[in-house]
């Protein structure tokens, strides 16, 4: 279970201050495979570092019972100046998993090739997307927090990323950000709209997904 306490965060602008999430109660329940929806700039993937805790609210708190993933698909985690090996090394020693388990697993299903082995800083947008994915797969998580990484890349690598997280959400819950629906109604059971710094959640992911439809069709407000 992950438990948003209000939660509350906001960025300064040009303009003055853009609130990304205001005093937000939601629980996302254990196991459940949840659909993050909304426009682009909304926030979702600001929403989905302040669960990972990888930025801090301006008020409030992110309560877990159990292991959250950093957000699959966000390079931020990543030493631009180590290898892809290197950094997996220091990511299973950071969440204290086997070092060698966790390079072959990577090395195998990220298919980077000799890029494996040269600077993360001279990967394109798709090779840091598939060591991402990788190396949170790699790792058990009670929860995943993914951020359209199963976009990247060609249609068989794409296809290979959706079975290896069918096979993690077996045992694990997750939250997805994808602006895909027929995605979303494949890998989701929940869904939930952010809007105006409001979390609009659904027990059934195509309730969420009308919603998010109808948010498409007004005006952008400033």
């Amino acid at each position: 279970m992950i438990q948003l306490d209000r939660l509350t965060k906001s960025f300064a602008t040009r303009g003055g201050r853009k609130m990304i999430v205001k005093d937000l109660n939601v629980i996302f329940p254990t196991g459940a495979s949840v659909a993050l929806l909304g426009r682009n700039g909304t926030g979702k993937s600001t929403l989905l570092k302040l669960i990972a805790g990888t930025i801090r609210p301006d008020f409030g708190q992110v309560l877990s019972t159990g292991t959250v993933s950093y957000p699959v698909g966000f390079a931020g985690s990543f030493h631009a100046d180590l290898t892809g090996r290197q950094n997996a090394r220091f990511v299973a020693r950071l969440y204290g998993a086997d070092t060698d388990d966790l390079v072959h697993f990577v090395k195998d299903f990220a298919e980077l090739g000799e890029h494996f082995d040269m600077p993360f800083r001279t990967y394109s947008a798709g090779m840091r997307s598939r060591l991402s994915f990788g190396v949170s797969m790699a790792i058990p998580f009670d929860t995943y927090l993914v951020d359209e990484v199963t976009s990247v890349g060609d249609g068989a690598f794409r296809q290979k990323s959706i079975r290896m997280f069918d096979k993690r959400r077996e045992t694990s819950g997750a939250i997805v950000v994808s602006h895909s629906p027929p995605m979303v109604r494949c890998i989701c059971d929940m869904g939930a709209v952010l809007e105006d710094g409001a979390l609009h959640f659904y027990n059934d992911v195509d309730a969420a997904l009308t919603h998010h439809e109808e948010t498409l069709k007004r005006p952008v407000t400033t």
